[in-house]
């Protein structure tokens, strides 16, 4: 795949070294950069409407090399509660999905398809409660239902039917969201799995379920494609939440993850300068590809205000580069700041700093 900026004479600029073609997990991309998902609510339905396909072709114009789509619910009633977020289901959604991967494509980028469940944070509509690991009653959320062996199996039917869906709609790649709170990353933390059977207890052994939806998804999903895992530490409803108190615990389930067939991990912090265990200034992502020896995507906070494209502390352009000189991680994931801002990256790379608009709240009101 051909660089976007290769012929530049401002190569100089602290950003030029992320421009330069990549391949990551075997997949090839026009520069390290990636859209991180956003929920954008375009898909009455669950179907994307038309102009979707034209919102994630204006970021691949301008030198994303990967985007990752907002979270997409996989078909399980349980799945999510929207009408408006997209679904990963064959019929009317695959066929507009196809429209999107055809726009990307033209577009010289390549995208993959972030599967979700959204587990408590479902709202409980439709008669149906949410479904959680074990049932346990976060403050402010209603009862939900602790999942049986069999609500199991049902579950990895449902991402392995994603995951064929995604194939035939063209994706470069798939990425399991186990982050933020939400289902698999609920099997992760202790605190709302309290299972005492093969899905509870040790590190591993929460990891077990979300590593089990890895090996449905790699199983029905091209092998020349990657299979990505999304984890975090933070939730959206406690930012000090851990699913590893150690580098050791990490350890143990991101083996699990790539002993399931996992092909890069993409570790997501709220800042992504931010050392993830005490003494060691490694961030999250740092200690996935340690520990794993798998290429990662690093996110959290980048590029959220023209300053961070001043050289500077581990918070701006500079720290991160040099981050990725010293092969810490493999991408960066740009997030909020792509909102408002689709041509980021071209003016990042020419250094029209005054083209870039600073993230402000609104801006996810916004549909460029």
């Amino acid at each position: 795949m051909t660089a976007i900026f290769t012929s530049r004479p401002d190569v100089n600029l602290p950003v030029a070294p992320l421009l330069k073609p990549v391949t990551f997990a075997g997949l090839p991309l026009a520069s390290r950069f990636v859209m991180a998902p956003m929920t954008r609510f375009h898909s009455p339905g669950g179907v994307p409407a038309p102009e979707v396909a034209g919102y994630y072709r204006r970021r691949a114009e301008h030198g994303i090399g990967l985007i990752v789509t907002e979270g997409v619910w996989v078909g399980h009633p349980t799945a999510g509660h929207e009408d408006t977020v997209p679904r990963m289901t064959a019929g009317a959604a695959e066929t507009s999905w196809r429209r999107v991967v055809d726009e990307v494509h033209a577009a010289g980028g390549r995208i993959a398809a972030q599967l979700w469940h959204l587990g408590s944070l479902r709202e409980p509509v439709d008669g149906l409660e949410a479904w959680t690991p074990s049932g346990v009653r976060e403050p402010g959320r209603p009862a939900s239902h602790a999942m049986t062996l069999a609500d199991i199996d049902e579950l990895l039917e449902s991402y392995a039917e994603a995951a064929r869906v995604a194939a035939r709609a063209g994706f470069d790649a798939v990425e399991i969201h186990a982050a933020h709170g939400y289902l698999l990353d609920e099997f992760l933390w202790p605190f709302t799995n309290r299972r005492t059977d093969a899905f509870g207890g040790s590190p591993q052994r929460r990891a077990a379920l979300p590593a089990a939806v890895v090996r449905a998804v790699r199983a029905q999903f091209p092998a020349d494609r990657p299979v990505i895992v999304r984890f975090s530490q933070f939730k959206e409803r406690r930012f000090d939440a851990q699913i590893a108190e150690t580098p050791a615990e990490l350890d143990a389930i991101l083996t699990v993850f790539a002993e399931a067939g996992a092909s890069a991990l993409h570790a997501s912090q709220r800042r992504f300068w931010q050392p993830a265990f005490p003494g060691s200034g490694l961030t999250l992502a740092g200690w996935a590809k340690r520990l794993t020896g798998l290429p990662t995507i690093t996110v959290g906070s980048v590029g959220l205000t023209r300053d961070f494209l001043r050289p500077g502390g581990p918070e701006s352009v500079s720290g991160l580069v040099e981050r990725v000189a010293a092969g810490e991680f493999d991408l960066v994931a740009l997030g909020r700041i792509l909102l408002r801002n689709p041509a980021w990256v071209t003016h990042a790379a020419a250094g029209q700093l005054d083209a870039i608009v600073d993230y402000r709240k609104s801006h996810e009101d916004t549909y460029h």
